[in-house]
């Protein structure tokens, strides 16, 4: 059976913005970014990077998954510095970026632990650290905090907006979560239900250090909601 996931589908994104991608669920959101990211190849279409037509994956975009994607065999800091492994830079200085890295997600102390040592937040914070240390241009972030309690996704929510707000590249977020669209991002693209595309493109202007009791906050998260219903 041929189904089709997305249609008429035409974005341009700016540098350095922090867009999230909502929708509901199986509305096409995941291909959309794994195509972007070169993951996956469109039936139709082109996707550009910097002007140019790209279709494999390349080190200036990284992307970060719903599944934390580490080696378990790896201690964190040996996950964190595998892209630089892969890319050939030499042992002490790719060890020496990895700790600098895991230094930024305030996890210096656990460079010689396992995945399986930490709790899933702290995967999530080395998953980022990881795609981060190729100094990407573009980061894709595919539902990265979905697995994680309300609490823990939070936290995380305002440890990625610090760690955005010092390295300031370009982030597409996929979500579900109308509550973490309106707090992360500067542009919101709304998606509708199978086949996926388009339907509304927002532009957040609430200033950053965002609160959850901002009458203006409450207000575009029911504009959202009735969106989503209506699509």
């Amino acid at each position: 059976m041929e189904i089709t996931a997305l249609a008429d589908m035409n974005l341009s994104v700016t540098e350095n913005v922090f867009l999230c991608i909502l929708g509901p669920s199986g509305c096409g959101k995941s291909t959309f970014l794994r195509i972007v990211a070169g993951l996956e190849r469109a039936s139709s279409g082109r996707v550009f990077y910097d002007g140019q037509e790209h279709m494999k994956p390349r080190r200036e975009i990284g992307m970060v998954f719903q599944s934390y994607s580490l080696m378990p065999w790896l201690n964190v800091l040996d996950n964190i510095a595998l892209g630089l492994d892969f890319a050939g830079v030499s042992k002490a200085k790719r060890i020496a970026i990895a700790r600098e890295y895991l230094g930024m997600i305030s996890m210096s102390d656990f460079g010689k632990a396992l995945p399986c040592e930490l709790s899933g937040g702290m995967q999530q914070r080395v998953a980022i650290a990881r795609a981060l240390a190729n100094n990407p241009d573009v980061l894709l972030m595919d539902e990265p905090f979905g697995a994680l309690d309300a609490y823990t996704r939070i936290i995380m929510q305002k440890e990625l907006l610090r760690i955005w707000e010092q390295h300031k590249v370009t982030i597409l977020f996929v979500t579900h979560s109308v509550d973490e669209a309106v707090y992360l991002a500067d542009r919101i693209i709304l998606m509708s239900s199978s086949p996926g595309k388009i339907i509304r493109d927002i532009t957040v202007t609430m200033p950053r250090g965002r609160e959850r009791s901002n009458p203006r906050f409450g207000e575009l998260t029911e504009e959202l909601l009735t969106l989503l219903e209506d699509a």
